[in-house]
């Protein structure tokens, strides 16, 4: 199991989980749900206390990871897989990313 930390506009709002059989799960941490005045992270993720689960790495996250030889040269630099996706992730979205969203090992 690997977990990380998303942050909106470098406060945390989720977690994001990726289980031993390879599935995903993403749940608000109750501070930022419970305040009216935080957004959802995503227009796909709406604010809710239920957990959201997948087979594969949600699209809102997905869409954040690098592609073609900017993928390639990320997953050679770092010894990642090109199939491990979280990994990729949690790699390339800690700083500088296009949006609100970071995430944080």
């Amino acid at each position: 199991m690997r977990q990380a930390e998303v942050l909106y506009k470098k406060e945390v709002a989720g977690l994001l989980t990726q289980l031993n059989d390879g599935s995903f799960v993403f749940t608000y941490k109750d501070h930022w749900f419970n305040n009216a005045d935080k957004p959802a992270i995503s227009l796909t993720l709406p604010k809710t206390q239920q957990k959201y689960t997948s087979t594969y790495l949600f699209p809102f996250f997905y869409n954040m990871l690098p592609e073609g030889s900017n993928k390639q040269t990320v997953c050679f630099e770092n010894r990642i897989d090109t199939k491990d996706h979280f990994g990729i992730l949690m790699t390339t979205a800690q700083h500088d990313t296009i949006g609100a969203i970071t995430i944080k090992k």
